[in-house]
């Protein structure tokens, strides 16, 4: 079944359009969720990209709702929490934003297995660029086990993910 693009927006009863903030709030909520490292015994601890999961939706289905000052400014609020190099995390949203726009025109109401597809090498991309990038601004091979499983990790929980994004995108905001 095709996933369709028909925004079912409604306003907040003061005219604030309150539907319009969703692909924001959620992306913020994901990136700080994408905080909290998952615990899998005998592993290292992992944190999925949630984050890069609302970035590669919300470009594919609302991209007028979530701009690139938007990502960046929750690219450089992840980066600042987690104390990770700053400006990597803008970088990586508006580098996945913009690859995700040029290829928007084949994700659209197309079936989620092609959608899915897409994110896979999307986040494929974007994990090895990072280990890479890492890599080099360590002067030293670090080892890729922990991409590898974030990677993984990350795709498998996208269509969770997704499916929770399709209804908060589609469901009425109540009017009070």
């Amino acid at each position: 079944m095709p996933l369709q693009t028909d925004n079912v927006a409604s306003s907040h009863p003061d005219g604030i359009p309150a539907a319009h903030l969703m692909p924001f709030a959620t992306t913020l909520l994901a990136a700080l969720l994408s905080l909290q490292p998952v615990h899998l015994p005998g592993y290292v601890n992992l944190t999925p990209a949630f984050a890069l999961m609302t970035v590669y939706y919300w470009t594919i289905f609302r991209p007028d709702l979530l701009p690139p000052l938007a990502l960046f400014g929750i690219g450089v609020v992840y980066d600042l929490l987690s104390g990770g190099l700053p400006g990597v995390t803008p970088f990586l949203f508006l580098l996945s934003r913009v690859a995700v726009l040029r290829c928007r025109r084949w994700f659209i109401n197309r079936t989620f297995s092609f959608l899915w597809g897409g994110f896979t090498l999307l986040t494929s991309a974007a994990m090895a660029g990072l280990w890479m990038l890492h890599s080099v601004l360590a002067f030293q091979f670090i080892g890729f086990t922990g991409s590898v499983f974030r990677t993984a990790l990350t795709i498998s929980l996208f269509p969770i993910l997704s499916y929770l994004l399709g209804r908060i995108q589609f469901a009425p905001i109540g009017t009070g």
